[in-house]
């Protein structure tokens, strides 16, 4: 993978998710009801607590076991049951249709934009923005840019843009992407 990501603040953390593509999934899986930088600490947590951070042996782990090891304090997540229920089953998947090879989402036969976002909404636990999202951090700072990924990507995609996680590349970016969510919702919160 390109350049080293600086999503959380935490050096190692943000090493798993530059050198692992499954932990970078899994952070953009617990994003959500949470700080970006808390959710994609969440993959350190599980390696810490599993001697290293390994699609296969996420999958195969008894489900009560991992849940058990997501909920221990620090908790991986706010709701640290439900979600690593749901980093359970997204390793599962991962291993049942990739054979544990996360990248081949966005690889296997050289697909274009529209057909890696598909690929990412079937993920357990990706809806529409969320898979959005992963498509617009994968071309702007994973370097991997299928034909017509920004205009699969949304919003998200756009350049110099400061709407998610995919433009967070250091403290100053994610107050801005902060700024960006508040903003956001205020504008919601006045228009009911």
């Amino acid at each position: 993978m390109p350049s080293k990501l600086n999503l959380t603040a935490d050096a190692e953390a943000d090493q798993l998710l530059s050198e692992d593509s499954f932990a970078l999934l899994t952070g953009m899986l617990l994003d959500q009801q949470v700080a970006m930088e808390v959710a994609f600490a969440g993959p350190k947590k599980i390696a810490e607590r599993m001697g290293g951070f390994d699609v296969n042996k996420i999958a195969e782990c008894e489900l009560d076991e991992f849940v058990e090891l997501c909920v221990q304090k620090p908790a991986i997540h706010r709701y640290g049951g439900s979600m690593g229920k749901r980093v359970h089953a997204l390793a599962q998947y991962v291993v049942e249709q990739y054979e544990g090879d996360t990248e081949r989402i966005w690889t296997e036969g050289s697909p274009d934009g529209k057909e890696v976002l598909k690929r990412l909404k079937a993920l357990p636990g990706f809806g529409d923005q969320k898979a959005r999202i992963f498509l617009a951090l994968l071309g702007k700072q994973r370097d991997v840019e299928p034909a017509g990924w920004r205009e699969a990507a949304g919003a998200y995609g756009e350049e110099g843009a400061r709407r998610s996680i995919a433009d967070v590349v250091d403290q100053e970016t994610l107050q801005e992407v902060r700024a960006f969510k508040k903003a956001e919702k205020a504008a919601k919160a006045g228009s009911k």
